[in-house]
């Protein structure tokens, strides 16, 4: 009697295993929505993958990371994807200072000291779930990392396969033909991570030949363009260099990644483009394992895809680059989902941030929401029944000198404010996106940018925060702004918002 019991369990758990899905996240490093053709039609890069997976999906065209309170910006972002805490909650040292005084619900409150428990691949394992990871080694969630079922991390930025993004793929290939061979098999959630194309950006010597590019060692000069091999043309919002201090002087992306240094010029600029570009289509071709493997399984049609990015990248756009900024370039994520009931080829707008990941993928399984959640699920918006999630969307660079800077946008509108440098530097920006989607200054409107980038921009395609028919805008946008810092906790003010107890710098 006993045996039989056991039988029918068995096939009760085989039954529900088999109704829940499963899930791939993939996870680049250091990806600007605009390098795919996906969100700018002039790009270069290939990536036949993605485009599949756009075409058989859904794309979003406001998706962002909350940005981050250190220079490492990806550290408070994977933070963020792994727990669904906002950018001021979060585990590491670098959230809100509270005074030594704080008792033990102000500080759980601020960030819970088991919150390692609640993320995602905690919360997966408890639901029946088997969880891998393979991603790079650092800047990320150690404790929560640690609780994936199967794990294989390691920083590969190298050009060969050992070195590069195929030995992601490899891991994650290991682990399906594993899997196949196996007659009892829970559900899945595999996070599929990348090491690339972070710098250093050493692609593989084809795809580096493709684009024109190569790794390039004269820290003193730039490398000499090939006109025989081209590469990936300026951004329309290059600039040689940023109008005013950005806020963070010396930080390692701006001054000291391999092949770039302080140079801004277009040989560059072009080269190092070139150099993403080969490290991204090299990640196509990993995915595109993956998924015909799946395929040949029987189970990517069972299979929830998740394809984004820890945040955007500049690389010569603005004259900046690094990610320690907050125009739309760096502040918005690629972000491609694909899987059962998901409509084909539909776009939405979304406004979600990168902390939403949590509770949505937890609601598509079936999956209780942890109560430490603070992001939306947008599960409703991959069902086609809404198209954004909030109205508002809110970011944050304090990384270097404080307070730093801030974001806000609204339907077409955004403000960006600066204040850094002890005060030095104190400026404000305004832009209509739908107008300005490139969010161009004064500055590119000299001809010597315009000769480079071959845009010439429109006479409203500026900074319009000095403009007085905009001022009443303004206004709206800097009430908005400091509505949003106080619901996410920011612990600063900058120079022209009330004091209200907190620090200004």
């Amino acid at each position: 009697m006993k045996f039989f019991i056991t039988i029918i369990f068995s096939f009760i758990y085989l039954a529900q295993a088999a109704e829940k899905p499963n899930f791939l996240f993939i996870l680049v490093d250091d990806q600007s929505p605009f390098d795919l053709k996906i969100y700018d039609k002039k790009s270069p890069l290939d990536t036949p993958t993605l485009d599949r997976l756009a075409s058989q999906g859904m794309v979003f065209d406001a998706a962002h990371h909350m940005g981050s309170n250190q220079g490492a910006v990806c550290n408070p972002s994977r933070h963020m994807i792994m727990s669904g805490r906002n950018v001021w909650n979060l585990p590491h040292g670098a959230i809100r200072k509270l005074p030594a005084s704080a008792d033990r619900q102000t500080r759980e409150q601020m960030c819970p000291s088991n919150l390692a428990e609640y993320t995602l691949p905690a919360v997966f394992n408890r639901a029946g779930y088997i969880t891998m990871r393979t991603c790079k080694q650092g800047n990320s969630y150690p404790a929560a990392n640690v609780r994936f079922t199967i794990r294989h991390d390691a920083t590969k930025r190298g050009g060969t396969a050992e070195s590069g993004s195929a030995w992601h793929g490899d891991q994650v290939m290991n682990f399906l033909n594993e899997r196949e061979t196996q007659t009892t098999k829970k559900p899945f959630l595999i996070y599929y991570g990348f090491s690339h194309p972070h710098d250093d950006r050493e692609g593989t010597p084809e795809l580096l030949k493709k684009y024109g590019a190569i790794n390039h060692r004269d820290k003193n000069n730039p490398p000499l363009l090939n006109p025989e091999l081209p590469t990936p043309k300026l951004p329309y919002n290059y600039l040689s260099r940023h109008p005013f201090p950005h806020g963070h002087p010396g930080l390692r992306d701006e001054v000291s990644a391999p092949g770039i240094w302080h140079h801004r010029d277009e040989a560059t600029i072009r080269n190092e483009l070139g150099r993403e570009y080969a490290c991204s289509e090299n990640i196509d071709i990993q995915i595109d394992r993956v998924l015909k493997k799946l395929e040949s399984m029987g189970e990517l049609d069972n299979t929830y895809i998740i394809y984004t990015s820890d945040h955007g990248i500049a690389i010569g756009r603005h004259g900046l680059q690094g990610k320690q900024n907050l125009y739309e370039h760096t502040f918005r994520v690629p972000f491609i989902v694909k899987g059962p009931g998901i409509p084909a080829g539909k776009r939405v707008k979304g406004n979600i941030y990168l902390t939403d990941i949590l509770s949505t993928l937890c609601d598509l399984a079936g999956i209780a929401i942890p109560e430490s959640n603070q992001g939306k699920s947008f599960k409703k918006v991959l069902e086609a029944k809404q198209d954004t999630v909030r109205e508002t969307v809110f970011g944050v660079y304090a990384g270097g000198t404080k307070p730093g800077m801030r974001c806000v946008k609204k339907g077409d509108w955004k403000l960006i404010k600066y204040d850094t440098l002890e005060g030095k530097v104190r400026k404000t920006q305004l832009f209509n996106l739908a107008e300005n989607p490139d969010e161009l200054l004064s500055e590119h409107h000299q001809g010597e940018i315009i000769a480079l980038t071959g845009n010439q921009p429109q006479a409203k395609q500026v900074n319009l925060a000095n403009e007085p028919q905009y001022a009443a805008k303004l206004k709206e946008m800097e009430a908005l702004l400091l509505d949003q810092m106080r619901k996410h906790q920011d612990p600063y003010r900058l120079w022209n918002q009330p004091d209200e107890g907190l620090v200004r710098k």
